[in-house]
């Protein structure tokens, strides 16, 4: 079989012409090396840039095309801003879907929601409980009515609420009116299965996801 050679000393530098190079020997290697690495730059733009900053001459990836996509991935996650929802009247109800009929199989739907939520809403249930459940509830299908406001023509009306913001409520009568009435300075009236629980609105001024994970504190009120 063959002898095959598997190791060999390493030649010294000077027996492979690498020994000491002159002055003007390295700087002609450091231009040639420098003019390699910025080719497509013009020799006066190369001097230039040279004369003013330092050149890094070691290969670095491009990472404009990956922020540009992550940019993207961050805007389209955004959604639309407050000012775009309403130029696009997101939250509108046309006035041929403002019937209070169409909206009943939402409530019966709420109804039982709330009984599953509060373990079956029987007769001998705690009511603290049960208020404890409903001030994290979700309030979209439940028949509101306002018992007490600092505004008397809001006091008495009746409906099915469609939609809950921060500080107001949009309610739906049976006389297929679209009512907006404000949480503050109001107090509301809601009838579940013969529990009858009332909501302070100045108490409630939070959207319905802030007010699920919210820790409300029990205290007294003297105020609507």
């Amino acid at each position: 079989m063959e002898e095959r050679l598997l190791h060999k000393r390493i030649p010294l530098p000077t027996q492979l012409g690498l020994g000491t190079k002159s002055k003007k020997d390295s700087e002609s290697f450091a231009l040639s090396f420098i003019a390699y690495s910025m080719k497509g730059t013009a020799a006066p733009a190369m001097e230039d840039a040279l004369s003013r900053k330092a050149v890094v001459l070691e290969y670095a990836r491009k990472k404009r095309q990956k922020a540009k996509r992550i940019r993207g991935l961050n805007k389209r996650g955004k959604g639309l801003s407050a000012v775009e929802k309403r130029t696009l009247k997101v939250f509108d109800i046309k006035p041929e879907q403002q019937r209070y009929e169409l909206f009943l199989p939402l409530h019966n739907l709420w109804k039982q929601y709330i009984v599953s939520i509060c373990n079956g809403l029987k007769p001998w249930s705690n009511p603290q409980l049960v208020q404890n459940k409903l001030l994290k509830a979700d309030f979209h299908g439940a028949i509101l009515t306002v018992v007490r406001s600092k505004c008397p023509t809001y006091v008495g009306t009746t409906g099915i609420l469609v939609q809950e913001f921060k500080h107001i409520f949009k309610i739906i009568t049976k006389e297929d009116r679209l009512k907006v009435i404000p949480k503050k300075n109001s107090v509301f009236a809601v009838e579940v299965n013969g529990f009858v629980s009332h909501i302070y609105g100045s108490k409630f001024e939070y959207r319905a996801s802030e007010r699920s994970v919210k820790k409300f504190k029990v205290k007294g009120s003297i105020d609507l």
